[in-house]
């Protein structure tokens, strides 16, 4: 061998783990003033859910109090938990959405 062979090392590259973002909960608070209708329209439209789907998750809201809307990263349940109260009050109804980490 001369002065100029270089030996080749295998280099290890070691790949970062990412962690998963926190999931979130979109929660639909029960009142005794907004129409079950609008609730069940809030939620096709925002969130597109089924008739059925809808009416389900309002009416487990409407016996238990609160219901999980859905279960998303934190931007997307801020975004959409703000859009339907937002639509709610411009209907004048004090319909509201919630977030909150889930466990």
């Amino acid at each position: 061998m001369s002065d100029n062979d270089v030996a080749a090392k295998p280099q290890t590259r070691s790949k970062p783990k990412l962690q998963r973002p926190k999931l979130y909960k979109v929660i639909l608070v029960n009142d005794d003033y907004t129409p079950r209708e609008f609730v069940v329209m809030v939620l096709k439209a925002v969130f597109r859910m089924s008739e059925e789907t809808g009416y389900r998750v309002m009416m487990t809201a409407h016996k238990l109090g609160t219901s999980v809307v859905v279960v998303c990263a934190r931007d997307i349940a801020e975004t959409k938990a703000k859009e339907a109260t937002d639509l709610a009050k411009e209907a004048g109804y004090p319909l509201l959405f919630t977030t909150e980490p889930e466990e």
